[in-house]
């Protein structure tokens, strides 16, 4: 998809591999709206559009004599530099042929309001959050405005802030693209952010959401301070709620078409006091981002909204500020508190007050000063980066200050209330963004223990870890990890994007191999020489038929879940499964280290006639090369002794099918969650003999599903029972070999 021309595509047209062409927001509209979260319609203007419009336009050689020798830290020159390049975009004619297509598409999708965001290309990146730093533009009405609105977020591409964060990211000005998503305009009741890890202490169990009344935008501005509520991600369970006095809410102006279409309501004294949504509404969001992150495999930032009843999901990135240490530090302060908000960045530091009215005053900050202000928007960036700690009187734990501290690394405390009003420039203060407290002065600090950072602890059972994309492979290989346990075909299947067998009607089979093997060699090389175990491709029939090419191969089936997917497919369509086993060999020839794991295998013929076709091209069981097979269906259980007679190396349990198999509950339904349950009785009996009976016979065991990452008491069991290793999401890595630790303490295991 990468390599289409187009300059105008729809949602269910990309993925989340799509992000040179249409941003990483634009590309997680699209991952989202094909994997069935509840996303508003739309489509994106891409960002070959873009560079089509410098290029047409003879821009680019003008705008970057502009930026040749400006000094980013000079803040008073970058907001000028931005203006005159901003001015220079504005006021060059789009070509007509790329105005002409968005007006078509904005009929296509039926016209009315629209919401129309700037998509960066090289935003919302696992490592880099490029959030903020570009416009949105909402409740845009009317083809020629629209147009206008998509040549505004081409010039936000030069917004002072985003200059100054591409500069000190490394990022040149004109490899950063930007596409535009035009979405259908959700008139939101209430809305908000949910991180799917608890933001300030990185702790994976959590979900944490806040809500206000109305429109999304003040939530992220800090202009209010939002309702916030924790999850616990295992039983989803409401663990905690703090209800927030809303004095106002935003809402669309009825009687406008465009520009300034948002209007402030003040709520009643009955409407202030409320929650902002119900206890069921809390739960769903809470299911959907749990839901995305097992989906992307990683931490995610989500806004949502809801509109009549209906939860929206208008947007999803990865959490780029983990604490990636894991290190716990635990300070005592005998102090008198001065402001006391909510720890929105951990950490502590001591400086000068500096407060900022706007953003305009932003020189004001020093290195080493407290920045103070009603709120921050990513035009305060450049001073936050020369802060050593934040304060602010509005805004929760997803409000712009606090998500660039967290990012950042320094202290900050939001929600004050009163901290602009009280505080004077030059006033010393300590502020303690873990206790969400500030303190008059420099006060005395008592560490009263850390554990050691970066320390390795050493475990028997194997820590491994679950991974898909390939971007992630460098960062995650550095972690203490003992490799991958679960490498998904999917993500790299749906990057080269037309069916195989397509590509096999056309001659085009080896470069289908070629393609494959690109990918999965990355992950082999930056993990040798551990161990990585490659799933072999688990599409189900209907995102087979989504490829390019696929409605020919592929038939309607009612319920793919239980259709013509894993090894009855590998039997069956030949031809296509040897493509993939070449790409296999082809990798094996540099690395050795490149496993395999046959998928969904419902009956004993099935392994054995799989396990011959790999023979027959050459994939033997050997020294180096392990088959594993996926224990995922209940006959897996029940016929396990016939299973691992047939001669596999491994097995790895995939408890998101098997208990959904075994239960009989869709796993991704709303109203049976509750009642989906690794920890269900049945469930743990099928565990315990799939482990213990390949012990018995000299087969290794493992698990794969998202269990171990959510519930550390079921990891206990694994290991109690023999599991060889665990395999979880990059996220829990730290925290999963700190769970098996303990278990082999306890249970006396060297």
């Amino acid at each position: 998809m990468a390599a289409n021309p187009k300059a105008i595509v729809w949602f269910n047209e990309v993925r989340k591999g799509d992000i040179g062409l249409v941003g990483g927001k634009g590309a997680n509209l699209g991952e989202m709206t094909n994997t069935g979260i509840p996303v508003p319609p739309g489509f994106i203007v891409t960002a070959k559009a873009y560079f089509d419009f410098l290029e047409a336009s003879n821009l680019t050689d003008k705008i970057r004599s502009l930026l040749q020798s400006l000094d980013v830290k000079d803040s008073e020159r970058l907001q000028e530099t931005a203006a005159k390049v901003q001015k220079l975009i504005l006021g060059t004619p789009m070509p007509r042929e790329i105005a002409d297509g968005i007006k078509q598409a904005y009929r296509e999708m039926g016209k009315g309001l629209v919401a129309v965001r700037s998509s960066a290309t090289a935003e919302d990146l696992p490592d880099a959050s490029f959030a903020g730093q570009q416009s949105t533009y909402l409740n845009i009405q009317g083809e020629d405005q629209v147009v206008a609105a998509v040549q505004k977020c081409w010039a936000s591409l030069f917004e002072a802030r985003a200059i100054f964060y591409r500069e000190q990211q490394g990022y040149e000005h004109f490899k950063v693209g930007i596409a535009v998503p035009v979405q259908r305009m959700v008139q939101s009741d209430a809305s908000g952010v949910m991180f799917t890890v608890e933001p300030t202490t990185s702790d994976r169990n959590k979900i944490t959401i806040e809500a206000i009344h109305g429109l999304g935008e003040m939530i992220v501005s800090g202009d209010v301070t939002p309702d916030h509520y924790i999850v616990n991600k295992g039983d989803m369970k409401i663990v905690h709620k703090e209800i927030k006095s809303q004095e106002w809410k935003l809402i669309r102006a009825e009687n406008s078409k465009n520009g300034d279409t948002n209007v402030k309501v003040i709520l009643t004294p009955e409407e202030k006091a409320q929650q902002k949504i119900s206890d069921k509404d809390i739960l769903e969001v809470a299911r959907i981002g749990r839901r995305l992150e097992e989906h992307y495999q990683f931490p995610q930032d989500v806004e949502w909204a809801k509109e009549n009843g209906k939860i929206f999901i208008v947007q999803t990135r990865p959490v780029t500020t983990l604490n990636k240490e894991q290190a716990v530090i635990v300070h005592e302060i005998h102090a008198a508190v001065l402001l006391s908000g909510a720890a929105a960045s951990p950490g502590i530091a001591s400086g000068p007050v500096k407060i900022v009215a706007h953003h305009s005053q932003i020189h004001k900050v020093l290195d080493g000063d407290i920045l103070v202000a009603e709120m921050t928007t990513p035009d305060f960036v450049p001073a936050m980066k020369r802060a050593c700690a934040i304060v602010t009187d509005r805004g929760g734990r997803t409000a712009h200050a606090a998500i660039v501290s967290r990012e950042l690394g320094i202290p900050c405390v939001v929600g004050t209330e009163k901290a602009t009003t009280i505080l004077k420039d030059g006033r010393v203060l300590t502020v303690d963004g873990t206790q969400g407290k500030v303190y008059d002065g420099k006060v005395k600090i008592n560490v009263k223990a850390k554990q050691k950072s970066g320390a390795r602890i050493k475990t028997k059972t194997k820590l491994l870890v679950n991974l898909a994309q390939p971007e992630l492979v460098d960062r995650v290989a550095a972690l203490d990890v003992d490799g991958i346990g679960l490498l998904r075909a999917e993500f790299m299947v749906a990057q080269i994007g037309e069916h195989p067998s397509y590509m096999l009607s056309q001659g085009r089979g080896q470069e289908f191999v070629d393609k494959l093997a690109e990918g999965l060699i990355s992950f082999a090389r930056a993990f040798h020489p551990r161990q990585v175990v490659y799933r072999t491709n688990d599409f189900k029939s209907n995102e087979y038929k989504a490829l390019k090419g696929g409605e020919k191969y592929e038939e309607v089936e009612e319920n793919p879940m239980l259709g013509y997917r894993g090894a009855s497919r590998y039997i069956t369509d030949i031809e296509t499964f040897k493509l993939e086993l070449a790409a296999i060999k082809k990798v094996r020839e540099k690395y050795n280290n490149l496993w395999v794991m046959i998928p969904f295998v419902r009956t004993v013929d099935e392994m054995a006639r799989t396990k011959q076709l790999m023979e027959s091209e050459g994939l033997k069981r050997s020294a180096d090369f392990k088959l594993w097979m996926m224990v995922e269906v209940p006959s897996n259980i029940f016929l396990l002794e016939k299973f691992l007679a047939v001669g596999i190396d491994g097995i790895s349990i995939g408890s998101n099918d098997l208990t959904q198999l075994i239960l009989g509950i869709d796993r991704d339904s709303a109203k049976l969650a509750s009642t989906f349950d690794e920890r269900n009785e049945a469930v743990l009996i099928a565990l315990e003999r799939a482990i213990k009976v390949s012990g018995k016979m000299g087969v290794t065991s493992s698990i794969c599903g998202q269990a171990p990452s959510v519930y550390p008491e079921l990891t206990e069991k694994l290991v109690e029972w023999g599991i060889n290793s665990v395999s979880v999401s990059p996220d829990m890595i730290d925290v999963t070999r700190e769970i098996i630790a303990k278990a082999e303490q306890r249970l006396k295991i060297k």
